[in-house]
Formats: structure tokens, C-alpha cells, sequence
């Protein structure tokens, strides 16, 4: 909602703006969806199996789907990215509660993402705690929307400090307010918000060190009611040897060529479903393109 990955990546190109040139993001999107559609659903596991990421950035929508569902489709997106090979970062992205869906409150959805954090050894942006504290220090900057869940201007910026800080281990505080000022976000606001949001990252890197173990820099993201990828720089000549290495794994029968069979199994791990007839048939048009 409102660009969440964008305003992140603003934040980035201001704080470096020679390293923020080279930033770069995706998204796998679908509204309201919680991890477990993403997984199913999107092309999100296609793009992180292409091993281009530093970061992965997964939002679970918790007061829409369980905290069993969140724990499972969060430890598959996990062994997904780390099967990548990428060395890519997992990020859980700590969401807020609304009213609607009053079952869980902020303190139980921080504590689902500890606990998953610690068993996954993945990372946390907590902006559901920045959430409650803003709305606790500075009310008058309404989060939400006005349907009481979605997020406003404010809420989003927020966030994307949040986001900011832990994937760059430093502060908002002092960059320019970058896409604010054009009446969503004030700038009283925003200042606001880049403090509370490095206070709170600070606040809970002292009380679980090993969820804020990013080393700054370079980041990425995938979330659950929207996913986004981010991809900064590459290494050519590592991924052309994975690219061989993988060639060489499928390629049985060693004749230097991929049959259908083959690359079944590279297929399956990209995301793509079908039976046997559908995959025969999408290997004649992939041997087309060729």
C-alpha cells in the first residue's frame, strides 16, 4: 500500500545516494493475501530461485490468516531463499492489529515474530511496535485508513523507516523527507517518524541481537499482502557458475542438452504447476523461444 518498497528505497538512495544507484526492486503483489496465496499464487518463488537478492522481506497479514499458516509458509519462503543460494537475508515484517479482527493484539503478534525469527534464524523489522508507540507519542498522525486497517500515508512512511533501519543498521533520522511534502506526510510528521521508527529498531536489537544481525547496505523484500524483491548488485561471474552447476545437475544423461524430464525438476522448483501434459507442453515453447 502506498509504495511501501518506493518510499524504503527513497530512503536508501538518500542516505547513499552513489550505492542508492544501484538499487533496484521488485514486487509480487496480490491484496489482502497472506503468505501462504503468495506462495501458491504469485511468481514470488520464481524470482527469489533466481538467486538475484541480499534480503528477502516477507509480511504476513496476522490478523487474516493463523499463526500456524504464518509459521509454515514463513519457514517455506525461508528454505526457499536459502536454497536460492543467494545468501539472501530473511526479513519478517512485524504488521499491526485492527479491530475488525480483534483476536490478536500487537504485544502476540510481536512475540509470533520473535518466536519465528529465532527458529528460523531470520531477522524482524518490528513496525507494528513503531505503531504502537507513534500512535501512543503522536496520535494526531493518523496510521491507518479510514476503513481502520489499511495503511495511511503516515502508517506507510512509518513503516518504510522501519524497514529502512533495520535493513541498513541506521538511522532515518536527519535524511531529507523524501516523497513527503506534497500534503500526505507532513514534514512535522515525518521527523517524528524517523525517530520513533530508529528508537524502536534500537529498543529491540538490545533485546534480540540476533534478529538485527544485517550488516547494512544492500536489502530486499518480499511481503505478504505485497511482496517485494530487491535487487542491488550481482556478481556475473558467481552466477554464471551456478548457472553451470545447475546445468550440470539436471543434465543426467551428460549430452549437453536439457529433455523435458530433466528440467521437470528445475521447472517444479521455479513455481510452476501443472501436470505432466501442461509441462510438455510448455517445454516446446520455451525449446521455441530457444
Amino acid at each position: 500500500v502506498n509504495d511501501l518498497d518506493e518510499q524504503v528505497a527513497a530512503l536508501a538512495r538518500a542516505a547513499d545516494p552513489v550505492d542508492g544507484k544501484a538499487l533496484h526492486i521488485e514486487r509480487a503483489v496480490r491484496g489482502g493475501s497472506p503468505l501462504k496465496t503468495l506462495w501458491k499464487k504469485t511468481d514470488a518463488r520464481q524470482r527469489i530461485a533466481q538467486g538475484r537478492f541480499d534480503a528477502v522481506v516477507l509480511q504476513e497479514d496476522l490478523p487474516e490468516t493463523t499463526i500456524a499458516s504464518f509459521n509454515e509458509y514463513a519457514a517455506r519462503f525461508h528454505e526457499h531463499i536459502l536454497a536460492s543460494g543467494s545468501g539472501a537475508t530473511t526479513v519478517l515484517l512485524m504488521t499491526w492489529p485492527y479491530e475488525r479482527l480483534n483476536w490478536i493484539g500487537t504485544e502476540d503478534i510481536a512475540v509470533e515474530h520473535w518466536k519465528a525469527a529465532a527458529n528460523l534464524g531470520a531477522h524482524v523489522a518490528p513496525a507494528g511496535l513503531a505503531w504502537q508507540r507513534a500512535e501512543a507519542q503522536c496520535p494526531e498522525y493518523g496510521l491507518y485508513q479510514p476503513d481502520g486497517e489499511h495503511p495511511s500515508p503516515n502508517g506507510t512512511y512509518l513503516t518504510a523507516c522501519v524497514v529502512f533501519s533495520t535493513l541498513w543498521g541506521r538511522t532515518a533520522v536527519g535524511l531529507p523527507c523524501t516523497g513527503v511534502g506534497d500534503g500526505a506526510v507532513s514534514h512535522e510528521a515525518a521527523v517524528a517518524f524517523q525517530r520513533i521508527a530508529w528508537e524502536v529498531v534500537e529498543a529491540c536489537r538490545d533485546q534480540h541481537p540476533k534478529c538485527f544481525a544485517l550488516d547494512g547496505g544492500r536489502a530486499a523484500a518480499a511481503e505478504g499482502t505485497s511482496a517485494a524483491l530487491t535487487d542491488t548488485s550481482a556478481n556475473a561471474a558467481g552466477r554464471d557458475a551456478l548457472i553451470a552447476a545447475a546445468f550440470g545437475t539436471l543434465d543426467r544423461d551428460g549430452d549437453g542438452r536439457l529433455s523435458a524430464p530433466e528440467l521437470r525438476a528445475f521447472a517444479d522448483f521455479m513455481g510452476f504447476f501443472g501436470d505432466d501434459g501442461a509441462w510438455f507442453q510448455e517445454y516446446l515453447e520455451l525449446c521455441g523461444d530457444v
